[in-house]
């Protein structure tokens, strides 16, 4: 429905369900399912090469972009906060 990518980094059995805009997400090379539309709640999009997370401990990269926001059924995914490196004096 949208053109986001993902790769798994860690897997979970939450992301069984892993959803962009409300769509299951299907393999690259899978036939896409014609006439979906993005859910208007989960419609903000995500940010490529950014990481995102679940309750259970899974995480995706996306690899491409797209209009959908990542989420496991109806719950949004969380963005994964950056640790700072340390200071190099």
């Amino acid at each position: 429905m949208c053109d986001t990518q993902v790769i798994v980094v860690r897997t979970s059995d939450r992301l069984d369900d892993v959803r962009s805009g409300g769509a299951p997400m299907i393999p690259i090379d899978a036939q896409k399912t014609a006439g979906l539309t993005l859910a208007a709640a989960l419609s903000d999009g995500n940010a490529m090469g950014k990481r995102y997370v679940d309750e259970g401990g899974g995480e995706v990269l996306v690899t491409k972009a797209g209009a959908g926001t990542l989420s496991i059924g109806d719950t949004p995914l969380n963005l994964k906060e950056t640790k700072p490196l340390p200071a190099s004096d």
